[in-house]
């Protein structure tokens, strides 16, 4: 009999550092541009999200994948909630990860997801900066940032970026008061330069890369508050900027073009047909394994949407399940004759 290696959050956040997410994510997203990760679209259960039956106000993703590079297979369930946790004040984001030994379908890890999911979105803007405003270099170059949502995904970009870039100014917004207080006690050791609380949102959309990480449905962000230069994030779960942003956008990235036709930002416009998978210039994956070259001109509106992936979960699990092994953490269960066995070498 084969066993499962269970891993929890608190294993996760031993195990993983955001220096390891931010690799990761970039290895997937050179393995997605050169054919070595197999990514089928999320498959949604909606819970009353936006239908009217069952009345639970949250959804389920099932988002499987193979990541090349770690030679791993699996799965994420994983949901979010507006409903009863966010009363009960628990958060958003639920979910567990899967690992399967490819060879022989077999799971070898089940582990927390949460905060592998809240850490790989964050890493995901940070590697597409990286080649769309750094074409790929890893010189730690100054960036001013603007930030709408001060809570966990706030805090995972400021992080994630930090990691590649030099913060010389952060602009942050949230409806919240205390929780633009909180974002700046937390980030003062993380970001360098100066953090600026905004009392209007019009006030954070300054800057080299303007992200929004809210669970906002209103379409906040103004076209008119934007340079031209600026590169927009827009990257909640619903369209959070005004639709000019994007139908006047000169250049559209994704990291999968299938799945942002129908989630998040575009979803809306392409179902009234005003965008489809044409209006997208190339992924983030084909720049990140140097397929496509992307020349910006002085002035260019780009807008960049990681929606996120079941790949940079599996990618990102694989490391931890690969520490875990070496450290002797976790506990192994066994589920029966057809559960896991030991993982291929690599």
């Amino acid at each position: 009999m084969g066993q499962t290696l269970l891993l929890s959050e608190q294993d996760v956040h031993d195990l993983l550092s955001m220096e390891d997410v931010v690799a990761a994510v970039e290895k997937t997203f050179q393995g997605m541009g050169e054919g070595t990760v197999v990514n089928p679209s999320k498959v949604n259960l909606d819970l009353g999200e936006s239908a009217p039956y069952p009345p639970y106000n949250g959804f389920m993703n099932a988002m499987p994948a193979y990541v090349g590079f770690a030679d791993v297979a699996g799965l994420k369930w994983a949901g979010g909630n507006l409903g009863e946790r966010k009363k009960r004040n628990i958060p958003y984001c639920s979910s567990l990860i899967m690992l399967v030994n490819p060879h022989i379908n077999n799971f070898i890890s089940v582990l927390d997801g949460a905060l592998i999911t809240n850490m790989r979105t964050g890493a995901q803007t940070a590697v597409a900066l990286k080649y769309l405003l750094n074409h790929g270099s890893s010189q730690r170059r100054p960036i001013r940032l603007g930030i709408y949502g001060a809570g966990m995904q706030g805090h995972m970009q400021t992080r994630a970026i930090a990691t590649l870039f030099h913060i010389e100014e952060l602009r942050i917004y949230d409806v919240s008061r205390p929780a633009l207080e909180r974002f700046r006690a937390d980030m003062q050791d993380v970001v360098p330069g100066r953090i600026i609380l905004c009392d209007e949102p019009s006030q954070a959309a300054q800057g080299d890369a303007v992200i929004c990480v809210t669970q906002s449905k209103d379409e906040f962000l103004k076209e008119a508050w934007l340079s031209p230069d600026t590169i927009v994030f827009p990257m909640g779960s619903y369209q959070e900027c005004e639709d000019g942003v994007l139908l006047h956008a000169d250049k559209i990235v994704v990291d999968h073009v299938e799945q942002t036709m129908h989630r998040g930002a575009l979803s809306k416009l392409v179902a009234q047909g005003k965008l489809d998978e044409h209006s997208i210039t190339c992924t983030i994956g084909q720049l990140a394994a140097g397929k496509v070259q992307l020349e910006r001109r002085p002035g260019e509106r780009l807008v960049c949407i990681p929606i996120g992936t079941g790949a940079m979960d599996i990618g990102c699990a694989s490391v931890v399940y690969q520490r875990a092994l070496e450290q002797g953490r976790g506990q192994f269960f066994d589920f029966g004759v057809s559960s896991a066995t030991q993982p291929p070498q690599n």
